[in-house]
């Protein structure tokens, strides 16, 4: 579907015929979107050494998640509209936890399932042609419906995102493709350090206590149906 639309957007770009040159007219804008995307955790140590061992964590590398969301797009004049695309993400984090003075190495995959709101800004050049440029600001509430265990670490269930992102509306015959790119950045402290389950497994609960905070961010390519 990707390929057969790209090939119509470059036949319709060399034509000065503009397709569905009334879309933006519409009050109301409706459709789906499919994408991929990637998330990390930034770590805040506080130094802890217990019983000689002082540990880091660290985000090693990057796993793609899936994500899909639906389009609700509300025209505020000729430039800006307001968009409302909930949707979810499903992904995982490789975490590897490591010992300064032996080297020692432990890891955890945290998987995630997040059920996401985001509501954006939406600010659009002129449209030349069959293509018109725009860039997006909002923000993002995430609550993580995966099933808590009893990790190493373990994540809040909820976050705050604020993001920007730009992409571009192409004009095709019969609907709008819009590939977009958005940057997500995390406000809020999404360690769990309370953690009664670890009471009496200290081996595991001093990770939890060598951390002061994480935060955590993602990249989000999305290809928008409209």
């Amino acid at each position: 579907m990707l390929l057969g639309g790209v090939s119509a957007y470059s036949r319709a770009f060399n034509d000065k015929v503009q397709n569905r040159p009334y879309a933006d007219l519409r009050r109301w804008h409706l459709g789906f979107s499919v994408g991929a995307f990637a998330q990390d955790l930034s770590f805040t140590h506080n130094g802890l050494v217990e019983n000689g061992e002082e540990w880091r964590m660290e985000q090693p590398g990057y796993q793609p998640g899936f994500c899909v969301n639906g389009l609700f797009d509300l025209r505020l004049n000729t430039y800006f509209s307001l968009r409302l695309t909930p949707g979810m993400y499903f992904g995982s984090r490789d975490i590897r936890f490591r010992e300064l003075f032996t080297g020692a190495v432990e890891r955890q995959n945290i998987k995630s399932t997040y059920v996401v709101v985001p509501v954006d800004i939406k600010f659009a050049a002129m449209r030349y042609r069959n293509s018109r440029p725009y860039v997006t600001a909002g923000v993002m509430p995430a609550f993580d419906v995966t099933k808590k265990r009893s990790d190493i670490l373990q994540l809040n269930s909820t976050d705050f995102y604020l993001s920007v992102g730009f992409g571009c509306d192409f004009y095709l015959p019969y609907f709008k493709l819009i590939p977009e790119l958005k940057f997500c950045f995390g406000l809020s402290d999404v360690l769990q350090h309370d953690r009664p389950d670890l009471v009496d497994d200290p081996n595991k609960f001093k990770f939890t206590k060598s951390l002061t905070k994480a935060t955590s961010k993602m990249v989000v390519l999305t290809f928008y149906f409209e």
